[in-house]
């Protein structure tokens, strides 16, 4: 197995003005970093020139996390839809403009009125990830939808969730597997070896099983050691990702003892 590429997200500093962002990623020891689309860092022309001529300056690739914030890809409303959809083609449209190896996004939620229509909501959540593979495809963007935490209301959050969709659409979208969000419904070791050739990108952040706390990884109870063997084991080469909004760099550097 090729030596797995160890990247950082830019959550931890999410609440920090780009500006600040820019800076941190000139002095932290990563070649890998994936971009959050939302808030003070969501994305335009600028901001991507910015990261492009940070990226030549410091020899770093991209990802693309889409932006997540309100936006309801299983919304119950066409319009609110539809503006979902337009906000989520910018995104791609600026990860391609990175040349980002991946954009990883998140799957619909049900909503208040979701029990008045049954299985709708779930309908709506394929209907417009195949609408986002298509313009996905379009700009040469390559996909990854994440497993999403509990408690949330969120339409695909375990195992079985993930194999129902690929069993009704047939859908050639990969997964970018959560290792906090997985530990909350105690399915890390199921999502590998279940979808072991569909995995195409991973985060990795720590919890204590309970709430999606994006701990440092080591200061909550994910057993990294046995995570590290079975991605051996299915012979993993994509990047792993530190997702933790504490304890970066100390992160990064456990990630690389374990992932390599």
């Amino acid at each position: 197995m090729k030596k797995q590429k160890i990247g950082v997200s830019t959550l931890f500093c999410l609440g920090d003005p780009f500006s600040v962002m820019i800076q941190r990623l000139s002095t932290i020891k990563t070649k890998y970093v994936e971009v959050v689309d939302d808030g003070l860092h969501s994305l335009d022309k600028r901001k991507v020139a910015v990261l492009k001529e940070t990226g030549k300056s410091f020899g770093i690739e991209y990802a693309v996390h889409a932006p997540f914030a309100d936006l309801n890809i299983a919304s119950a409303s066409d319009r609110m839809r539809r503006f979902v959809l337009e906000r989520l083609e910018k995104s791609i449209a600026h990860a391609s403009a990175l040349e980002a190896s991946v954009w990883v996004f998140h799957p619909g939620i049900k909503t208040g009125i979701s029990m008045f229509y049954p299985g709708m909501d779930w309908k709506r959540n394929c209907q417009c990830i195949r609408i986002l593979q298509g313009i996905a495809n379009e700009y040469g963007v390559r996909i990854t939808i994440e497993n999403v935490p509990e408690p949330y209301a969120f339409l695909m959050k375990s195992v079985e969730d993930f194999m129902k969709f690929y069993r009704e659409t047939n859908l050639n979208v990969e997964i970018a597997l959560d290792v906090g969000h997985s530990n909350l419904n105690r399915q890390t070791d199921q999502f590998l070896r279940t979808f072991s050739g569909k995995i195409g990108h991973i985060h990795v952040s720590d919890n204590m099983g309970i709430n999606d706390q994006h701990l440092g990884i080591g200061r909550g109870n994910v057993c990294w050691e046995r995570f590290a063997e079975s991605l051996l084991e299915i012979a993993y080469e994509g990047v792993v990702v530190v997702e933790s909004v504490e304890h970066v760099e100390k992160s990064l550097q456990k990630a690389r003892e374990l992932f390599h």
